[in-house]
């Protein structure tokens, strides 16, 4: 399936699960586990476990089956491989800690007000 349906998706799962500051970034040119990465954050644990499950769900029932997740355990920061798109949702305290999009992004940042539809 095209890269932009599955940004669509992933987008549209964020925004139903009341993820906050989401951050897309293109990476196509800087690495090649992936072609963007998506930084988000939920407001506790639970939060970012519903947040992750929804992400997992929708993408299985729309095809995408070579879905990886890691750190469901904790769920302070669950990293999903969505094969062309790595999403990163973090609790803010530990986004925070890691600034992990400050790491990735330099020029990078897409616009996300936009592509959000906000």
């Amino acid at each position: 399936m095209p890269k932009k349906k599955l940004i669509t998706i992933i987008k549209d799962c964020l925004e139903e699960m009341k993820a906050q500051d989401t951050v897309i970034l293109d990476i196509k040119d800087k690495s090649s586990i992936a072609d963007y990465m998506v930084v988000s954050s939920g407001t506790s644990t639970r939060h970012v476990s519903s947040i992750a499950d929804k992400i997992q769900r929708t993408l299985k029932t729309s095809s995408y089956k070579n879905i990886k997740v890691e750190g469901l355990q904790n769920c302070d920061w669950v990293l999903i491989d969505a094969l062309d798109v790595i999403v990163n949702i973090f609790k803010p305290e530990v986004r925070e800690f890691y600034m992990i999009e400050k790491i990735w992004s330099e020029n990078l940042v897409l616009d996300t007000k936009k592509s959000l539809g906000t």
